[in-house]
Formats: C-alpha cells, structure tokens, sequence
C-alpha cells in the first residue's frame, strides 16, 4: 500500500504544476491588456480580458446627467478629470463617457447610434472633443469651442528597440512592422502622413501606406490608442506612431516601451479642441464641463500625463 501511494503522489502532483502552468499561461496571455483605468466601483466586477472588456466606455450609462465624447488618446486622463470635476460640481453624479476614435464618435453624433459587441447605445453627448481640423470641420454643431491642450508625435518601440529604429525614414524598411493609424477616422492619421512626407517625400509615405499595407508589415489600426500599444507589447509589431502622450502613459504604468522621439522639423503640434452641442440634452452641466476643461485643475492633469497646455 505504502508502494502505490507513493506512484499517485507523483501523478497528483503533476497533475497540479499542469493546471497552475496552464492558468499561469492564460494569465500572461492577456498580461497587458486593458482596462488600465481605475474601473468604477460595482456590487459585481466581471470584466474578463480577452472575453468581456470595454475599456473605451466609462461610468453611468443608465440617466447620465453629463455626457461626453472624447478623442480616444485621452483616456488616461479621463479618472482624474472626471473626478476632479465630480468633486467641484457634486449635484453631478452620474457622468457617461466615451474615448472612442474621434471620426468614430463623429458619425455617432451625425447616426445617432453606436453598437458594441450587443450594446447599442443612443445618448446624445453634451460635449465632444477631438483634434483641431475635426472639431472645425462640425462647426455647424456647436455653440461654442475652446482649445484645451496640445501634443505632439513619438515613436512606440519595445523595450531594447531590437529593429533598431531610430527615425520615420527607417518604417520603410521591409521588415520593420508597423502599426498605423488609419487615417479614415483616426485624426493622428493624417497627421502622420504629414510627417512620413516631410521626412521621405511621397516615397516613404506611399512605402509605408500603400506598399506595405498591400504585404501585411504595415498594420492599419481601427483604435490606435488600444492597439498599437497592445500590437507593440505582444511583438506582433516593431514600431508605432503615436501621440507622445501615448508612450509616457505606458512607461507610467510599467509597460515595457521605449520613446522614439521624432525632431521638432519633422513633428506635428496637434491642438485639442472642446465643442459645446448646440442641441446638447444637459446644457447645464455642458457649460460647466466647458469651464473646467480650460481650468488650470484640467490642464494640470493633462500636463501630468505628458500633453502640452502652453499655447504658442
């Protein structure tokens, strides 16, 4: 008897390394996968990463009484904000926001609609914020703007830069795989082809957006500010263009990235506007969010997460 429990110990023993290798695995799998705000407090957390996780939605769907739409590459800003702006106006409660890209936020407002997975949600936002051009392409939609902070271009690479990057010149290389913003509602987009045509001309521009996009080591991203940092973390891409906000808030939370900053000759300064809807549901508490994103408590906190609020 003693002979036989000592053969199952070793059977049952490896039977648990398999089960805690095999949870272990599924856990690196997702290891930097977003949410990486603070998600609000709920009777029952179930956000599950890879399965069930909406990062670019935040707070009080049901009867907000303030709703905003952000330009997505704001989101790490978006707790502080929201908070600090709870705790100056506290007859606010309930705030619904979204940090989608901002031409998809744009047809949202023209739509009406916006379907995630099986959500489909109607709100109409009070406030909407987005880049510079965007904001006064919509001009009809406003009753008032106001610019509120500025950033400018950066390289994202892995920690190390194992391709060695070290300027736009070097995306056109064939085995360099980039991560792209599409420009069709990706408003960094644009301003990155900009930058590829001051640096290489229409050649790196066509390089990089036409001829790799056609073999595959360019990657056009749907929601570059979820993307292109996770396609830069898993390995499934060498570099990404990015706002530099961007690459300061991954190395903030200990992501392992590295910044390729790009000379002031060949950068964008991209400028971040807020528009009042002129038809928007809670007037109210849209002028009031209007006041504070100008405040210096907001561009504090912007400022804290590597944007600019000097105007030059």
């Amino acid at each position: 008897m003693k002979k036989a429990s000592q053969r199952k110990i070793p059977l049952f023993m490896l039977l648990l390394t398999g089960m805690a290798s095999t949870v272990v695995n599924a856990q690196d799998k997702y290891r930097y996968d977003p949410p990486w705000n603070t998600p609000p407090k709920s009777a029952v957390e179930f956000t599950i990463k890879g399965i069930n996780n909406v990062p670019d939605l935040y707070g009080d769907i049901v009867d907000p009484q303030l709703v905003v739409f952000f330009a997505g590459n704001q989101f790490m800003c978006i707790d502080e904000l929201l908070d600090g702006f709870k705790k100056k106006h506290p007859q606010i409660e309930r705030i619904f926001a979204e940090t989608l890209p901002p031409g998809i936020l744009a047809q949202q407002i023209e739509g009406g609609s916006l379907t995630i997975g099986n959500l489909r949600i109607t709100h109409k936002p009070d406030v909407y914020t987005a880049g510079k051009t965007r904001v006064e392409s919509m001009m009809s939609h406003f009753n008032r703007v106001e610019s509120y902070a500025y950033n400018k271009l950066s390289l994202m690479v892995p920690r190390g830069n194992p391709q060695n990057i070290q300027s736009l010149a070097d995306l056109e290389k064939s085995a360099v795989r980039v991560s792209m913003p599409n420009p069709a509602w990706e408003g960094i987009g644009r301003q990155i082809e900009i930058a590829y045509k001051k640096v290489g001309g229409e050649k790196l521009h066509q390089a990089v957006m036409k001829t790799k996009v056609d073999e595959g080591t360019t990657y056009l991203t749907r929601i570059h500010h979820r993307e292109s940092p996770l396609r830069i973390l898993y390995d499934d891409s060498d570099v990404a263009p990015v706002w530099t906000s961007e690459v300061l808030y991954q190395q903030m939370i200990g992501h392992p990235v590295e910044e390729i900053k790009i000379p002031q000759q060949h950068n964008i300064r991209s400028t971040y506007m807020a528009g009042r809807l002129k038809n928007a549901p809670r007037p109210g508490a849209a002028d009031l969010f209007m006041d504070y994103l100008i405040s210096d408590e907001a561009k504090a906190i912007y400022r804290k997460y590597g944007f600019d609020v000097d105007e030059k």
